[in-house]
C-alpha cells in the first residue's frame, strides 16, 4: 500500500508556439484547466499502475477543489487524508511550447496548510513495510516530520525533489529513496555542468555514503540509478513530446507502483520511464498518465 503525502492543484495551462523570452509577450493558442499537483499526479500514476493508493493533502472550499480531486476520485484513490483548508485550492499556471517544453508558477493555497499533524495521520494510515511518497510543495517541516515518523515506523520513504527548494538537500537526506532529474540533481550536490561519467561517479559517491537508492531521470535518455553498490540504466521511447508536464511524475508513481507490487528493481524502473515517456504525447498532467494497459501492452 502507498500513501502520498503532498500537494494537490489545479492547472491553468496555455499553449503557444514558442515560450516567451523575459519580459515579451506571445500569442497563446489554447487554454485548458487540468487537475494537478505533484502529489496529487504521483498519486494518481501510482493508481493507474494497480496500486493502492492513499492521497493525504489539502485542497480549499472554492470551485477548484472537486475538480482537484475527481480523476483521483474516479480511480479509486483513498481521500479520507485529504483535507479542506480555509483557503483557495494550490494552483499551477503553466505555459506550453510548441516543442513541448514548458514553464510553471505554483501557487500553493492550500497545499500550504499541509501540517505536521497531517504528516503524522498520513504514516499512522501507512502500513509497516508500505511507501510513503512525498515531494516540495507542502511545508518542509510537514515533510520532515513524515519522514522522519516513517523511518521508526519501518515504512520506505520516496522523495522527490522537485521543485527544488533551499530545503530539498536536507529532506531529500532522510528517505530511502530519492528521485530527482539531472538538473535537480546537480542543484542537490551542489556542482553544475557535470557530464554522464561525472555524474555517475556523484550519485555512487553519495550512495555510498548514505545508502539510499539514489535516481535521476534524463529526460530522453532515460533514467540511471544506484541501487545497493549497483547501477541501473532504463531507456525512455523515443517519441516526439506534445507536453512533458507530469511526465517525471508520472515516473515517480509508477516506480512505486511498481516496486510495491513485487517487481524488481530493473523491471519497476523500465516500467516507470516507459509510462513517463507515454505520459508526453497528451497535452495536461494528470489527463496524460497512461493505465497500466497502455504500459504493460
Amino acid at each position: 500500500m502507498i500513501t502520498v503525502f503532498g500537494s494537490i492543484n489545479m492547472d491553468l495551462i496555455a499553449t503557444t508556439d514558442r515560450l516567451p523570452k523575459p519580459g515579451e509577450t506571445v500569442s497563446g493558442r489554447s487554454f485548458a484547466t487540468a487537475a494537478g499537483g505533484k502529489g496529487a499526479n504521483q498519486a494518481l500514476a501510482a493508481t493507474r499502475a494497480g496500486a493502492s493508493v492513499k492521497m493525504a493533502g489539502a485542497v480549499g472550499g472554492d470551485a477548484f477543489a472537486k475538480d482537484a480531486l475527481a480523476l483521483l476520485s474516479e480511480g479509486g484513490a483513498d481521500l479520507s487524508l485529504t483535507k479542506t483548508a480555509a483557503v483557495p485550492t494550490g494552483t499551477a499556471h503553466i505555459l506550453v511550447g510548441g516543442d513541448g517544453e514548458n514553464v510553471i508558477v505554483v501557487v500553493p493555497g492550500a497545499n500550504g496548510e499541509v501540517s505536521e499533524d497531517d504528516a503524522e495521520k498520513a504514516v499512522a494510515a501507512t502500513e509497516k513495510g508500505g511507501y510513503l511518497m512525498l515531494q516540495l510543495e507542502i511545508p518542509p517541516a510537514s515533510v520532515e516530520k513524515a519522514l522522519a515518523l516513517a523511518r521508526t515506523k519501518g515504512v520506505t520513504t520516496v522523495i522527490n525533489t522537485a521543485p527544488l527548494t533551499a530545503d530539498a538537500a536536507r529532506l531529500s537526506a532522510l528517505a530511502d529513496i530519492v528521485i530527482s532529474n539531472e538538473t535537480e540533481f546537480e542543484l542537490l550536490i551542489g556542482k553544475s555542468g557535470l557530464s554522464a561519467d561525472e555524474r555517475l561517479t556523484a550519485m555512487q559517491a553519495l550512495a555510498t555514503k548514505t545508502g539510499q537508492t539514489l535516481i535521476v531521470t534524463l529526460g530522453a535518455d532515460g533514467v540511471i540509478a544506484v541501487r545497493d553498490g549497483k547501477v541501473h540504466h532504463a531507456a525512455s521511447l523515443k517519441i516526439t513530446p506534445v507536453d512533458t508536464v507530469g511526465a517525471g511524475d508520472t515516473f515517480c508513481g509508477y516506480l512505486v507502483a511498481s516496486l510495491d507490487a513485487g517487481f524488481d528493481f530493473d523491471a519497476a524502473l523500465a516500467r516507470a520511464a516507459k509510462a513517463g515517456s507515454l505520459a508526453c504525447l497528451k497535452p495536461g498532467a494528470q489527463p496524460a498518465i497512461p493505465v497500466a494497459a497502455e504500459v504493460d501492452g
